[in-house]
């Protein structure tokens, strides 16, 4: 125990004393400087320590109450108390006079965020010491916590600001910020904190998954952030990297619902019975032979089925359909031929016929089996559309078979009245625009691990286009929280998705896609950010535009860095959804320099503005503004 020494208190006292307090109004006090304290600095024992002004916290003593307060503005005002003297200088008759707000208070422990009393008029006003001010930065919750460093307070470049594992990672995390403001590079600087931290552990890597998100090809470089990781560049113009993919997982409603961006009401119902359909083939055949008989058998019987109905309105799309299952037909020389040419329909009469005179056309009619020869439809076993039908043959792609079923199972409900086919058909359209983007990206192997013995996976979706864009991400994360969620003995208890520019995914303002499909795409993150927490399942989303992404979704963080934001809606949707800035933060958003952001949220006891450590090039994100003149100077 330090000895006690009364000399230096009272020295100490008298020099960091600034004034007393004057007025308070709830948590709003003012304080009257005194008129020796206002310079800048103020020199103690050869040490030069900054005086307070807007932005820096002071201490107001209340008895043995040590309060902590911020000071958010000052003015100055006429000091009438002092007796005029001629030829004296105005400025005599000056009082500085600042105007702060209760944050917290000392005690034993260290600081502690929250309004405990009230000060009273006349108790004085100090600048905090060096112990004090630490007290206030520190950001852990206990001695045992681990630490990284991020940067220094943009004030003071000596006070070094490092945060708390535990609060910062057991967390989710949003970094906001206009371009060429330093969010990417904030962004990689904390999870290279991170990965540098634990490199080498056993623990951290059996425990732990990170999945990367980026659209922009900035994190996938050898070093960038670690060396440590699993890159997948994925490609939709030339095969660079696949992602591999069992099956069984993509055969999953969840799934196949995402790369149809099925609707919830209509179309999800539809591809689940579709499914059930599919996995009852499987069941009911033992090998692709017999799957292709029973498949073969039952194209033939909805083809009879559709012939017996007189609504030609509702007929010809479900003729077009059964031409989307059939393999085409060819005349001698090669070319197609069209099935529609194998039947007439008599617009009279309203039914179908084999082709010939019309005079004779009920002779004919493929609907009537009360004809001669046609007890059980042998009219329609004629017709191109069946004799095509025989010929069916499953498809080595497993999803081209799928979109087959899905086309018979149209047939089906429309015939039965329990679908519509524009509410249906668009979802069999999309996913069978999206094969060709699913075989570029996805590689379908059984018993294959997406992390391949990491645990930190940066999927790099620079070169894929843009309905790529909108499904992997939503594919990757929506299995890897529900891989996890459903893990019962937890082998990997921590799973972190992190997403750099989370407008591309999050945001409830896209043009390219239906209401309901944007709903319940933002409702899969919307779950993951409400429940994941108490799965061990984090996120963290970067985005320039903050106004973009779902306000669910920003209230939801616990964590900010909040870079430069300019955007008159940007600032005002940080400053309704983010509780935990005050005045000074939100008014310094838009002239802070690059590299600096606004801390807040649980991992801080207040927001404070921060400089980011500068990283080593090699673990810099891939983002770097082009230097014009290394091109144009001659």
């Amino acid at each position: 125990m330090e000895p006690f020494n009364n000399d230096a208190i009272i020295s100490e006292q008298s020099i960091f004393r600034i004034g007393e307090v004057v007025s308070i109004s709830g948590r709003e006090v003012k304080i009257a400087v005194d008129k020796e304290k206002n310079l800048p600095h103020i020199f103690f024992y050869g040490q030069l320590i900054k005086n307070v002004s807007v932005g820096s916290y002071l201490k107001i003593l209340n008895g043995f109450e040590m309060l902590i307060a911020k000071i958010e503005t000052e003015f100055i005002n006429q000091d009438n108390t002092q007796e005029a003297v001629n030829y004296e200088e105005q400025g005599h008759h000056i009082k500085r006079v600042l105007c702060a707000s209760l944050i917290g208070y000392m005690s034993t422990s260290g600081f502690v965020k929250g309004v405990k009393t009230l000060p009273l008029v006349g108790n004085e006003a100090y600048i905090l010491n060096t112990k004090e001010f630490s007290s206030i930065h520190r950001f852990v919750q206990n001695d045992d916590d681990l630490t990284i460093r991020l940067g220094t307070l943009s004030t003071d470049s000596q006070i070094v600001v490092s945060l708390g594992v535990q609060k910062l990672f057991s967390s989710h995390v949003g970094i906001f910020g206009n371009t060429g403001s330093g969010k990417s590079y904030t962004l990689a600087q904390i999870y290279h904190r991170l990965f540098d931290l634990f490199r080498g552990n056993d623990n951290f890597k059996a425990n732990s998954r990170f999945l990367f998100i980026d659209f922009n090809g900035e994190y996938s470089g050898e070093s960038v952030m670690t060396g440590d990781k699993k890159v997948y560049k994925l490609s939709t113009y030339r095969p660079i990297n696949k992602i591999p993919m069992s099956q069984d997982s993509v055969m999953d409603l969840d799934t196949l619902c995402i790369f149809a961006s099925a609707t919830e009401k209509t179309q999800r119902p539809f591809i689940s019975r579709a499914l059930n359909l599919y996995h009852w083939l499987k069941d009911k055949g033992g090998n692709k032979d017999e799957m292709q008989n029973i498949f073969r058998a039952m194209l033939c019987k909805n083809i009879k089925a559709i012939f017996t109905m007189e609504d030609k309105s509702k007929v010809e799309p479900l003729l077009e359909y059964i031409v989307a299952i059939v393999p085409p037909k060819y005349d001698e020389d090669g070319f197609d031929v069209d099935l529609r040419e194998s039947v007439s329909y008599h617009e009279t009469h309203k039914y179908y016929y084999l082709p010939g005179d019309r005079e004779s056309a009920y002779k004919r009619k493929l609907s009537d089996r009360d004809l001669d020869g046609n007890k059980n439809g042998e009219f329609v076993e004629s017709t191109h559309y069946y004799t095509q039908a025989k010929e069916y043959q499953i498809p080595d792609d497993f999803i081209r078979f799928f979109i087959d079923i899905l086309y018979l199972q149209l047939v089906q409900d429309v015939k039965n009245s329990r679908a519509q086919n524009d509410h249906i058909h668009p979802a069999i359209e999309k996913l069978k625009s999206m094969v060709r983007n699913i075989s570029m990206v996805l590689d379908f192997k059984e018993n294959v691990d997406f992390w391949d013995k990491s645990n930190i996976v940066v999927v790099d979706l620079r070169m894929a286009n843009q309905d790529t864009k909108k499904m992997i991400p939503l594919l990757l994360c929506h299995s890897a929280y529900k891989q996890h969620t459903q893990n019962k003995d937890k082998a990997t208890p921590y799973l972190n998705i992190v997403i750099d520019e989370a407008h591309n995914i999050l945001s409830y303002q896209s043009t390219r896609e239906s209401e309901s499909w944007k709903d319940y795409r933002l409702e899969v993150f919307e779950e993951i950010i409400k429940e994941g927490r108490k799965f061990g399942v984090f996120m963290t989303i970067a985005s320039q535009r903050p106004s973009d992404i779902s306000s669910t979704i920003v209230s939801q963080l616990h964590n900010y860095f909040i870079h430069r934001l300019v955007n008159d809606e940007d600032l005002t949707k940080v400053a309704k959804t983010i509780s935990y800035l005050d005045r000074i933060s939100q008014e310094s958003l838009p002239i802070l320099p690059t590299g600096a952001c606004v801390v807040a949220g649980q991992v801080v006891e207040m927001p404070l503005i921060i400089q980011v450590d500068k990283m080593n090039n090699k673990h810099k994100p891939d983002n770097e503004t082009i230097n014009l003149l290394d091109y144009w100077k001659v």
